[in-house]
């Protein structure tokens, strides 16, 4: 204490105070976080909706845009479609008929007659029916999948594939040999606006991540087309390097960053940035290369080799194949769908009229069912999404 300044009562409360605050300031960590004036920390940012594309406009929210197949997980039905009995539905081209398959039994229980050379069974977007593509019969079929009945046929030309824009606003009519791409309401199917193309088979088809566009295969010119969805106009086209390419099916990596086409001539699938949309790169799987789908958990695909009886397994994190799976005694596996566990995959035998169950755990052949006549896109149903993109069922 300095001698200048006397010691009196008030001189010593004040020191007092001084001391008390003092050692208030030398607590442990966990006083001064209790302290009721510290700043509580900021939540950690949502990256996933910072990161979810602005989609085509009416079309539902990505819900992560790290895997667009989110809403596919194993048994999550929509409210829509959670009634409906669990079929396969196989189209058989030759017969102009539909074998309904029991996957419970792996017994065919009907068979439907619808017109003439079916070739897709195809989910509509708001699930509630199933079209079947009469091609040459100018025709498509409903079916009321709560009941497996058959309605009237509603006429549509040249009805190869069909497809629903994301956002529901348009059904599009993959119309082959009329080389046209046909929006039409998705309801009704009445025409709304017709697209020609200068392709040759336009078959089949994925949309981007955000739907904005999509891509389309031309299997009898072996070219790709990329259109414009709320335009509804072709923005780009190109020939795939291959002499004699026929691709097939299309498939969008669960990222959204890559396409995946198959083609049958080609023996492989092409990677193709469908942003960019340069020339892609091939990647051989076998003989035959049709079909492709992806596993419920989002981590593999399953590509259907129809020349060789076989199915390859993609892995999309390690970005190669890991597996090939065989049907014993042969076989041409085509298209089909996942069942809504995941744990069956189903495939039509396009030209041994019969159709393959197989194990996704194991690859091992569950069943070999004897339906129609040159059996195709066959569609298992009901599946996991909130909406349906068509062809045999792509959901998000």
């Amino acid at each position: 204490m300095p001698p200048n300044i006397p010691l009196t009562k008030r001189t010593i409360a004040l020191l007092g105070g001084v001391l008390l605050a003092l050692l208030a300031g030398c607590g442990s960590p966990g006083d001064k976080a209790e302290a009721p004036h510290t700043k509580a920390a900021a939540p950690p940012p949502e990256p996933d909706k910072a990161l979810a594309p602005a989609g085509l406009p009416g079309m539902p929210p990505v819900l992560d845009p790290r895997d667009i197949y989110a809403a596919d997980r194993p048994g999550k039905l929509s409210p829509a479609v959670r009634g409906f009995p669990s079929r396969v539905y196989v189209p058989n081209t030759n017969s102009n008929t539909v074998s309904v398959i029991d996957p419970a039994t792996y017994k065919v229980i009907e068979t439907i007659p619808v017109g003439v050379q079916p070739q897709h069974v195809v989910p509509s977007w708001d699930m509630k029916t199933l079209w079947v593509n009469n091609n040459r019969g100018h025709t498509l079929t409903p079916i009321d999948p709560a009941t497996g009945v058959a309605g009237k046929a509603v006429e549509v030309h040249d009805p190869y594939n069909l497809y629903f824009t994301p956002n529901g606003k348009y059904a599009i009519v993959m119309a082959s040999l009329d080389r046209e791409l046909v929006f039409r309401d998705p309801h009704t199917m009445r025409p709304l606006k017709t697209t020609p193309v200068s392709c040759y088979g336009v078959n089949h088809a994925d949309f981007s991540a955000d739907g904005r566009y999509f891509i389309v295969s031309c299997e009898f010119s072996g070219e790709l087309l990329k259109v414009d969805t709320e335009k509804m106009e072709v923005i780009g086209r190109q020939k795939l390097p291959f002499h004699g390419a026929m691709p097939q099916d299309v498939k969008l990596s669960p990222d959204g960053r890559t396409f995946y086409i198959a083609d049958m001539m080609a023996h492989g699938m092409w990677v193709l940035d469908g942003d960019s949309f340069v020339t892609p790169g091939l990647l051989p799987t076998g003989k035959g290369c049709h079909g492709l789908y992806i596993s419920r958990d989002s981590r593999e695909m399953y590509i259907s080799n129809r020349g060789e009886g076989s199915i390859s397994i993609f892995d999309f994190k390690q970005n190669r194949l890991t597996k090939k799976w065989w049907l014993p005694g042969g076989g041409s596996p085509d298209m089909g769908g996942v069942s809504a566990d995941g744990k069956v995959l189903w495939l039509s035998g396009r030209y041994n009229s019969e159709v393959y169950a197989i194990d996704t755990a194991t690859g091992e052949q569950l069943a070999r069912i004897k339906v129609g006549g040159g059996p195709h896109g066959l569609a298992v149903y009901p599946q996991p999404g909130r909406y349906s993109l068509g062809h045999t069922g792509v959901f998000r």
